[in-house]
């Protein structure tokens, strides 16, 4: 299973991985390392899959059912596979996780190892504040907490109709900076907005945002390249070491 560690001064006592497409056992067009049972792979192939994340994390992943909303759930009481987007925890080894490929993951934990999450940012979920309900929910200040931004696609190849520039400006006049101008439609960085996100609640450890999921075809599936594939997963916990 080949998997990237997250490059940022965490705590010790938190651990995060982020998957890429690579080192499973899923058949074309999810191969191989899929997570997400709802993209026509053989769901015993994606059970093989998420067993394989069970020899590196402490515990089973909460899963979510993801709907580019806002709702954020508590990891340790959050059930059979909540609807919702975001996830933390408060609790030792307790695994949170989102899927992605396109959308991004943001990762996110405080100075003092004491919470952690992720959200599943694609723009609908951004536009809508999946990130300030994440932050809220970790109930920290904002200036103690992190952010490390996972895969997702790149400025050259996310391109959106004016409605969706329109909808961040709305929010924020400074959301113009990212969205330049192609044809009838513009190309949007979603790494740009989610960084003037956190940094408007006071985030300004931000780390990562270098990747380009829709480029990357070796490392990475991208729903909007190739339409059926497969699902990455984003990781993040807390362990007993301090």
């Amino acid at each position: 299973m080949n998997f990237i560690i997250p490059d940022w001064p965490a705590p010790t006592r938190v651990r995060a991985i982020q998957t890429t497409r690579q080192g499973g056992l899923s058949k074309p067009p999810c191969d191989s390392l899929n997570f997400g049972l709802h993209v026509g792979d053989d769901p015993h192939t994606v059970a093989k899959n998420r067993n394989l994340l069970n020899t590196i994390c402490p515990s089973e992943p909460v899963w979510l059912e993801q709907v580019h909303g806002t709702t954020v759930v508590l990891a340790e009481t959050a059930g059979c596979v909540p609807q919702a987007d975001a996830c933390i925890t408060r609790t030792t080894n307790t695994v949170c996780a989102v899927m992605t490929a396109d959308c991004l993951p943001v990762f996110l934990c405080d100075d003092a190892g004491a919470v952690a999450g992720i959200a599943h940012a694609g723009w609908r979920g951004l536009a809508s504040g999946v990130i300030e309900k994440t932050v809220s929910a970790m109930n920290v200040t904002p200036s103690s907490l992190m952010a490390w931004l996972g895969p997702a696609i790149g400025v050259q190849a996310f391109e959106v109709g004016a409605e969706v520039r329109e909808i961040f400006l709305q929010h924020s006049a400074n959301a113009e900076s990212a969205f330049a101008a192609r044809g009838e439609k513009y190309l949007a960085d979603i790494y740009l907005l989610t960084r003037q996100r956190l940094q408007a609640l006071g985030i300004t450890r931000i780390y990562g945002g270098d990747f380009c999921t829709f480029t990357d075809a070796e490392r990475f599936f991208s729903y909007r390249r190739d339409g059926r594939t497969g699902r990455m997963a984003s990781l993040i916990w807390l362990t007993g070491t301090v």
